[in-house]
């Protein structure tokens, strides 16, 4: 902080303090001069409620003045006051740090200790999954939900359905480095809004097996510009992150508007990588207790 706004901040704070203690002080002595305590100092409202002149007792008084004792005495240990740090030393990234040190010295054994298990054998152990379920209330229900359902464009947990694999590996790298999906748009491709429409049917029958003239005659440009992600037969491609597009699971809708969106304007799912956040013990945990979703 430049020394104009360090001086700046600390003349402030001593001017209010000053004038709090003043204000308290003025505030103390205030009252109808010609009037006794105890007694009506002549103000009444709604015809019966009068005002008397009782003044605040000396202990309410003396509570104002160790508060105001009490913020000099903080700003004398801690930062408050400019570039002043404080007598105690006293910082939020030592803070951070030395929690963090701790945390580590306290947990980091019981992660290593369940992280060195095989994975079949961790998605059965249920100490393990409580731990694994509390990291997943931290790092995931943001987006996945509380029960793992997901939410438009954020995959369900909880179904067998997995856009880039289920084995140990796939969901690891999927939690530690993050996934970038990427559909492109395709309207200018199809021909105009009569193409992305018959699009739209023949993706969509290829779910529900129910296909009129129109959708058939986009076949050949599904093979044309879809193949390469989501495979001839719509099936998708876990290498891409490619969906099967012929279930019944959609992550952003199976309505034929939603289709259209899609193909109208493309989509980009981003997992955020959490590996710096969790380290690999963590990760391993984590990844177990979302591969065990689906086997519920």
């Amino acid at each position: 902080m430049p020394a104009f706004w360090h001086w700046f901040v600390v003349g402030l704070t001593v001017l209010f303090i000053i004038y709090c203690v003043w204000l308290v002080s003025w505030s103390a002595k205030q009252g109808p001069k010609d009037v006794a305590d105890d007694d009506l100092v002549g103000h009444k409202w709604d015809g019966d409620l009068e005002e008397w002149n009782n003044p605040a007792p000396k202990w309410w008084l003396y509570l104002y003045f160790i508060t105001i004792a009490w913020g000099i005495g903080f700003l004398v240990a801690y930062p408050g006051l400019g570039n002043y740090q404080g007598m105690l030393g006293w910082t939020s990234t030592g803070q951070y740090e030395q929690e963090m040190q701790y945390a580590a010295a306290t947990y980091e054994p019981i992660y290593e200790e369940f992280a060195a298990m095989d994975f079949a054998e961790l998605t059965q152990n249920q100490e393990a999954l409580s731990l694994g379920k509390s990291l997943y209330a931290s790092y995931c229900t943001t987006c996945h939900g509380s029960d793992a359902r997901g939410a438009p464009g954020y995959p369900n947990l909880a179904d067998n359905d997995w856009q880039w694999g289920s084995d140990e590996q796939d969901i690891v790298t999927t939690i530690l480095n993050g996934r970038m999906a990427a559909m492109p748009v395709l309207a200018p491709a199809l021909g105009g809004d009569a193409g992305v429409d018959n699009m739209a049917k023949y993706v969509k029958s290829l779910s529900t097996g129910e296909a009129d003239a129109g959708a058939q005659s986009a076949q050949p440009m599904f093979v044309a510009l879809c193949s390469a992600c989501h495979g001839v037969d719509g099936k998708g491609n876990k290498i891409f992150g490619a969906p099967n597009l012929t279930d019944d699971i959609w992550l952003y809708g199976s309505s034929h508007e939603t289709i259209r969106d899609t193909l109208l304007n493309g989509r980009n799912g981003q997992m955020p990588a959490h590996g710096e956040m969790l380290g690999a013990n963590r990760t391993k945990i984590l990844a177990a207790y979302v591969a065990s979703l689906s086997r519920q």
